[in-house]
């Protein structure tokens, strides 16, 4: 059997990119087709109307819901889900801090990036594992950018869902993506702005 750091998947495959909690359980699931992956590198498509596995609070509330003080203090649960209006094209490196997504309306027409800083946690065989480090960077296609759920992160700090330490190191890999975008480097430097998927193409399905 191969090692799993030696996985890699094939171009129209479908792999599950698992959000772990904490705790080792896992959150989120969102199935992608596969476009490249180079064993470190891989670039796949969750085309608007996916079936996923989302989060809620165990007492049935969104996240959202609840008060700030408590939506990191609150267990959790997944239910099935459906990705929302816009699909995303996603960059996710084994060994960075961060996945980039780009944002595409129903017309496929690009809406701009969300860089959505995680803690890697290597490839599983089914996909890659991330943990959401809740502070996140939103990018406009004309280049600005701008830091997303500040107060999220600190109560998350605060409720011990992260470390101090952690949100350091994700708040560095904010500001190297924020750097990249000011100098309108890859990957937003308008690569794969245009992208358009393969006619045909089914949605990716989780496992059943």
């Amino acid at each position: 059997m191969d090692d799993v750091c030696d996985l890699r998947w094939r171009p129209g495959q479908t792999v599950v990119e698992r959000f772990l909690r904490p705790d080792g359980s896992v959150g989120q699931q969102h199935p992608l087709r596969v476009l490249s992956d180079d064993g470190r590198v891989l670039t796949a498509w969750l085309p608007a109307g996916t079936g996923i596995m989302a989060s809620r609070l165990a007492d049935g509330r969104a996240l959202r819901e609840a008060p700030l003080a408590e939506r990191f203090r609150t267990a959790r649960t997944s239910v099935p889900a459906i990705w929302h209006e816009t699909s995303t094209l996603r960059r996710i490196a084994d060994d960075e801090w961060s996945s980039v997504w780009w944002f595409f309306d129903a017309e496929c027409r690009f809406q701009g990036w969300y860089v959505n800083l995680e803690i890697p946690l290597g490839r599983s065989a089914a996909g890659p594992d991330r943990m959401d480090g809740i502070l996140d960077v939103v990018v406009t296609p004309d280049g600005g950018w701008s830091w997303k759920d500040e107060d999220e992160a600190d109560a998350a700090v605060a409720a011990g869902r992260l470390t101090v330490a952690q949100l350091v190191r994700l708040r560095a890999e904010g500001e190297r993506v924020g750097e990249l975008v000011e100098r309108r480097a890859y990957p937003f430097d308008g690569t794969g702005t245009d992208f358009r998927p393969e006619p045909g193409w089914p949605a990716p399905l989780l496992p059943g």
